[in-house]
């Protein structure tokens, strides 16, 4: 992605800044005055994601985006480093450079998972967590092999990338994606879903995360995370099964779950205020 040509326009720009921290070349959106809130989007994402959002929580909170390395704007330094241990590492090392320890986390898929690994990782655990559609576990059965396996196969095909971005990046492809995932967003974020997979280096980053992705540690350390999380649900999400919040909730020992009928995978983009409202009214509580 060219900041200078895909990004003239990009949601809530006039908050955005790019940091050089190794390994990567980070893009970030920060506004807003109180507590930090860091929020971290999901596999395939960008800042986008939170593009209404991130406004309504700037009225109370400190509010940080960044775009995942390699995704959006955010730079790929070192393509080994895609996997969540050490994006979880890279991105505390960033916010401590920055002086931006969290005081809660919200994460959305694969960025809750991400949010749980850093209360590791970070040099001050976060006082909360909101995991959005939380993706914290691995695929099962064949979908475990072979979904990871896909991700290798093309990552080690240059023109792989390419191919993915052509077919997705035509009239039809975001739509078909998103309602795959039980979605439906407005024209605005289906025309910014597109304009990323379009982008080869993107979707390249993204196939590198996918095919480094494992969850094992982190789903044997949930018992010991002790803070306090939220997990929304949206009922409709056919990316990541309802049933799968419900075991994190069991396994972590100060966990919430809401369920939210009627939204698929992308909730906060579906019924931002709502969603909003509800995280709003959780970090109150704890901050």
């Amino acid at each position: 992605m060219d900041w200078t040509r895909d990004g003239k326009d990009w949601p809530n720009r006039n908050h955005s800044r790019f940091v050089r921290h190794r390994p990567h070349y980070w893009h970030i959106q920060e506004a807003g005055e109180g507590p930090v809130l860091l929020l971290l989007h999901g596999t395939g994402g960008a800042t986008h994601s939170w593009r209404d959002v991130f406004p309504i929580l700037a009225r109370d909170y400190h509010v940080v985006a960044l775009d995942l390395p390699g995704q959006g704007f955010t730079r790929m330094g070192a393509r080994q480093r895609c996997g969540l241990d050490a994006m979880s590492q890279d991105i505390s090392a960033l916010l401590d450079g920055e002086n931006l320890l969290p005081d809660a986390i919200v994460g959305h898929s694969a960025g809750a998972a991400l949010a749980l690994r850093m209360v590791r990782d970070l040099k001050r655990p976060p006082r909360a967590i909101v995991g959005i559609n939380a993706a914290l576990e691995n695929f099962k059965g064949m979908a475990g092999w072979l979904f990871p396996m896909m991700a290798r196969m093309m990552a080690l095909n240059p023109f792989s990338a390419s191919e993915i971005s052509r077919w997705l990046g035509n009239a039809t492809g975001v739509e078909y994606m998103i309602a795959g995932i039980g979605s439906h967003v407005s024209p605005e974020g289906l025309a910014l879903y597109r304009r990323l997979v379009a982008d080869r280096h993107h979707t390249d980053a993204t196939l590198a995360m996918v095919a480094q992705w494992t969850l094992d540690g982190l789903w044997h350390d949930l018992p010991r995370i002790a803070v306090p999380t939220l997990l929304i649900v949206g009922d409709t999400d056919r990316a990541v099964p309802p049933e799968a919040s419900v075991r994190a909730a069991q396994r972590l020992p100060n966990a919430d779950l809401l369920r939210m009928p009627g939204l698929g995978h992308l909730a906060h983009e579906e019924a931002p205020e709502e969603v909003t409202a509800r995280i709003a009214a959780f970090l109150a509580a704890h901050l």
